[in-house]
């Protein structure tokens, strides 16, 4: 893209960045308000006004303002979604990706699954029931401006509330630690001892162990017991010792030392099938799979025309009643029912890469939102279904506001190597 169009998208992005972050707070304000009337329905905004400051509210503002202040370069740290500085990096491995899938595998670590509506509701149910599920999903974390390749972790009593867990980067062609030391990965290793709520966002999430270093020597000594072949090298003081917090507000500590794990030829001295590679396929699948928040935002626009067909009917008898002429309700419900075929377009098209799409989308919903929330609130559960009806018109703008929506239509390379390369080693 040429840098003046850049610019201006540059512009237009943080316009509706602002928008969908004002929407947020007003109907975060709007739910406060609704949940003080005295019903049955009650708790319903109060919930809302919960997910939507914890969900939606926060960590926009943390998108926001963490761009400003947190450095976007390698300072040991990796960073959560939202922007916050996360888990410290406090591994290095060399090896080929094989080699470190066959020390993890031996050492007893099951690989995690990915992130799915699957997966999260069998993580949950393992949480609540004390079900044990060994390959349970982890959370992302950004380091090189992307997730981690994959994750390997390991129960605790069979409750997966509490694990220990790795990340791992491979990282970009001819980057070297500080220092000049080369290694082919990075990892950080953390102990979840609990669930609780985020200090920084009031989300569900898992709360680690503050002593990260003592992870990071157990993950060590089970992959060098397991294979005692392994070689290990310490970078003394790779990072200054100290104590922070990490992007779900729990307190780490380090003394700043950073073992090299050297896996080389580890998948040769497996006893058992080669493992296969993951990473690799991840990194070119996903240029070929929209973004979740993007997804999401589609299944938003569902639910708006789920919404619209079920309040329909009450629409014809409002415009009968007020109006009378059978021509005034054709117009109305025509009208009523083109904003979620339109979205519905405008969010195909945005699938297939449509900047302008994109764009148009954007007004629609920030007109469709300020609008809403402008409108007076009715009693009882009329109340509900409006304030329902504002959420789904403002958190689809969030997502499709989002980087990740942006860096999906920007996208003009075909999926293949070249676009792999670019992204691993941005």
């Amino acid at each position: 893209m040429p840098p003046t169009r850049r610019r201006v998208s540059d512009v237009f992005d943080a316009v509706f960045i602002l928008i969908a972050l004002v929407c947020v707070g007003w109907l975060s304000v709007r739910l406060l308000i609704a949940s003080f009337q005295l019903s049955w329905v009650s708790f319903v905004p109060i919930l809302g006004f919960y997910a939507v400051v914890a969900y939606l509210l926060l960590p926009r503002l943390h998108q926001v303002f963490t761009n400003l202040y947190v450095p976007d370069y390698f300072i040991g740290r990796t960073r959560t979604g939202d922007g916050l500085l996360g888990d410290p990096v406090n591994l290095a491995f060399d090896g080929t990706e094989a080699d470190l899938h066959a020390a993890m595998r031996a050492a007893g670590w099951s690989l995690a699954d990915e992130i799915t509506i699957a997966s999260s509701f069998k993580m949950i149910a393992s949480t609540v029931f004390r079900r044990t599920y060994k390959e349970a999903p982890v959370s992302d974390l950004m380091l090189f401006r992307r997730r981690q390749d994959f994750a390997y972790q390991q129960e605790v009593g069979g409750d997966a509330s509490k694990r220990h867990h790795v990340r791992f980067w491979k990282v970009p062609d001819g980057w070297l630690l500080p220092g000049g030391v080369q290694v082919g990965w990075v990892a950080a290793g953390t102990y979840d001892r609990r669930v609780g709520l985020s200090l920084f966002t009031g989300q569900v999430t898992h709360k680690i162990d503050p002593d990260t270093d003592a992870e990071r020597d157990y993950i060590v000594d089970t992959v060098r017991y397991a294979d005692p072949a392994v070689g290990l090298h310490i970078i003394d003081g790779f990072s200054i010792a100290y104590h922070s917090r990490n992007g779900g507000g729990d307190s780490i500590r380090t003394d700043g030392n950073l073992p090299i794990v050297d896996a080389n030829g580890a998948a040769q001295r497996s006893p058992g099938p080669l493992p296969v590679p993951v990473s690799d396929a991840a990194a070119i699948t996903k240029h070929h799979i929209p973004p979740a928040g993007l997804l999401f935002a589609g299944l938003l626009v569902l639910l708006r025309s789920v919404q619209t067909v079920l309040l329909l009917p009450l629409v014809v008898r409002i415009v009968r009643a007020e109006m009378g002429e059978t021509w005034m309700v054709i117009v109305a419900c025509a009208t009523f029912v083109s904003f979620p075929l339109l979205y519905l377009t405008l969010w195909l098209l945005t699938l297939a890469r449509r900047r302008w799409a994109r764009t148009l989308f954007m007004v629609t919903l920030s007109l469709d939102a300020v609008s809403s929330l402008l409108e007076t609130v009715p009693h009882g559960a009329m109340r509900i279904v409006m304030l329902a009806g504002v959420a789904l018109s403002v958190m689809t703008l969030l997502m499709v506001s989002g980087s990740a929506a942006r860096a999906w239509v920007d996208e003009r390379k075909k999926p293949g190597v070249g676009a792999v390369n670019a992204d691993v080693s941005s």
